[in-house]
């Protein structure tokens, strides 16, 4: 039976109210301790924050502000990939040599170029297919190319990452492993976020996103799948207004630590990862980007 508990809570300003975490779960009294731990986890973060989590073992889930839009940063790049691979399932066809190439790099070192390439292959006919075979009736891609501007939920993305990790109709067993292989290939410093305090016997798969503009500060998300022996959920959390990418970082892991914790209470944690100083990748033009919203030499979106 599940047990549903919520609390309400505060976050940022004081005596501001926000949205409440709610859980619920078949295990007893998981739902009222993720609660507690999540809203701890969030006390005093000035960010507006989105968390989504599913848990196929103990039928566990955790929502906050599933409904909430983001601008997708580099997220977006694992939506790319599973349109691309359901566009090539129409036609029976493997991909190219090009495209494995172009997905390796957008994946797992988030490179841009690659990503722009595969964008405009698909075109917004055929992102907008696979959205609505996905059920990610919130999604908008970003217009004019600017995928990084895509309008993004929890609730979406956590439909992306159940559909990366059961059988379904949208994508083949071989489709979702080819996606899932290379959010676990995904370079060292891109490994933060939501497999902050995973357990060690868990496989993990992400992809994170950052991206600074005048409005909302810093955004900063990530979506985690983790899988393995008596491992089977999901974490999305996705926040903007943070005043600088460690912010939001320090925010990400505090709500995964707090997930996991739960979720493994006797399994040995990994440690945070720590993003790199210096992003290595330039951020695309953003249209109608005022002055002091402009890039600095090496500036990120991931």
């Amino acid at each position: 039976m599940l047990v549903p508990v919520t609390v309400s809570t505060t976050m940022g300003t004081a005596g501001a109210a926000t949205p409440a975490v709610a859980c619920t779960s078949q295990k007893a009294g998981l739902a009222a301790k993720l609660v507690k731990d999540i809203t701890a986890a969030l006390k005093g973060r000035v960010s507006t924050t989105a968390v989504l989590v599913n848990d196929r073992v103990t039928r566990t889930s955790c929502v906050l502000r599933p409904d909430q839009a983001f601008d997708s940063a580099s997220v977006v790049k694992t939506t790319v990939l599973a349109a691309l691979l359901w566009d090539a399932q129409k036609t029976g066809r493997q991909l190219t040599s090009t495209e494995k190439s172009r997905a390796t790099a957008m994946i797992t070192k988030s490179d841009n170029d690659a990503t722009s390439a595969l964008w405009r292959q698909l075109g917004p006919t055929r992102i907008k297919g696979f959205l609505a075979a996905a059920g990610m009736t919130k999604t908008v891609p970003g217009a004019n190319g600017y995928w990084g501007l895509t309008q993004i939920t929890a609730r979406d993305q956590q439909r992306l990452l159940a559909i990366l990790t059961a059988k379904n109709h949208v994508l083949t067993d071989a489709s979702r492993g080819y996606v899932l292989q290379l959010m676990n290939a995904v370079v060292p410093d891109q490994r933060w976020g939501t497999p902050a305090g995973s357990p060690s016997t868990a496989r993990i798969h992400v992809k994170n996103g950052w991206l600074p503009r005048a409005t909302h500060g810093w955004r900063v998300h990530s979506i985690g799948a983790f899988t393995g022996t008596a491992h089977n959920y999901q974490i999305t959390v996705l926040t903007h207004g943070n005043k600088t990418m460690d912010d939001g970082v320090a925010t990400i892991q505090a709500v995964a630590r707090a997930v996991h914790r739960n979720l493994n209470p006797t399994a040995p944690a990994r440690l945070g990862y720590v993003p790199t100083g210096t992003p290595e990748e330039s951020v695309p033009a953003v249209p109608g980007r005022p002055a002091q919203d402009a890039a600095p030499a090496n500036p990120a979106l991931r």
